[in-house]
């Protein structure tokens, strides 16, 4: 049989061979795009994935910071640079439910707008201004937080009452309405116990993140039986013996010092007290100077707290404002409270005792209580020689905890 004049084997060839090229390249395109989104999704969970970690991995780096800065040790470069960022601080007066407020704003200079956390002093005449408090906040801010620390006055007189709950209460709330968002709320010593207190009240629990109670009381009854007998109560029912602090029975008795001497020598005797607690001995040897001597054997029987005339005082007193103790202690209110909670304690605390915050950890929810921690490392509030590698990495751990959600908005 004859081929049609028109018909060329080399061009059908072509012509298959270009119709399988486009065939293969039309069923390779889905083949590329699909691989390409696979590509694309595997990065993008990677990022997922590396990104919460290396968040969590700063944090602990930010802890180490913050506790080397604690420490008076003076970070590496390398460390600085990874974990922290230049602050910024201002002097604010907070216009309250409380009424106005001193207080100092650390502001973080690359988040202006980070997440808030409002940090209480303990009970120290310095307030606001006291150096470890200061350190503390400097070095947090610069994690990436805000940090406010408003001034409670009654505490800075070395007062515990209800008034300061209130104060803690209201800055909280005003530093919220800044933030636009709940805040982490830290109380240091006294001052711990009384912002779970207020995290108890309806009118502050909203703006709350979480409360980090620091060396804190439970009950303050409990604590002030401590400063009689030096024997902390434990959850368990044992006794430990631990000599207090004087410290702890001199604030007691600067409080209430009607309550230990006659009438016509409070202001003098409170004059020396308050001396003796400020740590300002020339002020203490002057007002010492201007006493009688019936005064000067009142003086030095309260400074003595050891003394039995003392502790039959001291009990004397713990009877008669029992209820206004307990209005200062979250032991009552520490089962309904829903506000997350971190406990920190120094092991060896001979001013509010560990077993203090043994007793919180054992009333809370477990659903409140995030984590708790009593530390060798720690005395009451300050930094003490390392015992252990372990022992500072769960430090370390416990503070990265807290800062990473205090970071969080």
């Amino acid at each position: 049989m004859s081929r049609p004049k028109d018909h060329h084997p080399h061009r059908e060839h072509g012509v298959a061979v270009a119709a399988e090229a486009l065939r293969r390249e039309r069923a390779g395109k889905p083949r590329g795009l699909r691989r390409r989104i696979v590509l694309l999704l595997l990065l993008v969970s990677m990022l997922l994935i590396a990104y919460p970690v290396w968040r969590f991995t700063r944090a602990h780096l930010q802890s180490i910071v913050v506790l080397k800065l604690l420490s008076g040790e003076k970070p590496s470069p390398l460390l600085s640079a990874l974990a922290t960022e230049p602050i910024t601080e201002t002097e604010l007066t907070l216009q309250t439910s409380a009424g106005p407020v001193r207080a100092r704003l650390y502001t973080p200079v690359r988040h202006p707008q980070a997440a808030g956390m409002v940090v209480f002093h303990g009970v120290h005449h310095l307030g606001m201004n006291e150096p470890r408090l200061m350190a503390f906040a400097r070095a947090t801010a610069s994690c990436g937080i805000r940090v406010l620390t408003p001034e409670l006055p009654e505490i800075a007189d070395y007062r515990v009452g209800e008034r300061s709950i209130d104060t803690i209460g209201a800055s909280t709330v005003w530093f919220a309405q800044q933030t636009h968002a709940p805040v982490g709320v830290l109380g240091l010593s006294f001052s711990g116990g009384l912002a779970l207190v207020a995290a108890a009240n309806d009118r502050y629990r909203p703006s709350m993140k979480f409360v980090f109670a620091v060396g804190s009381q439970d009950s303050m009854g409990r604590v002030a039986a401590y400063y009689r007998t030096n024997e902390e109560t434990r959850p368990d029912g044992t006794r430990e013996l631990l000599p207090a602090h004087e410290y702890g029975p001199l604030v007691l008795e600067y409080e209430h010092v009607d309550e230990f001497v006659p009438a016509q020598d409070v202001d003098a005797i409170r004059a020396v007290l308050r001396a003796h607690l400020y740590e300002e001995p020339e002020s203490e040897k002057a007002a010492m100077d201007k006493l009688t001597a019936a005064q000067k054997l009142e003086a030095a029987e309260l400074m003595n707290a050891r003394s039995e005339k003392t502790r039959a005082l001291l009990q004397t007193s713990e009877e008669k404002y029992a209820d206004a103790m307990k209005r200062v202690s979250p032991e009552q209110s520490l089962k309904k409270l829903t506000v997350p909670v971190y406990l920190l304690h120094g092991e060896a605390d001979n001013i509010i005792p560990a077993a203090e915050t043994l007793w919180m950890a054992s009333e809370l929810r477990k659903t409140s209580l995030r984590a708790a921690l009593v530390s060798p490392v720690l005395s009451h509030l300050d930094m003490q020689q390392s015992p252990g590698a372990w022992e500072q990495w769960r430090l370390i751990h416990f503070m990265a905890l807290v800062l990473n959600d205090a970071e969080k908005k």
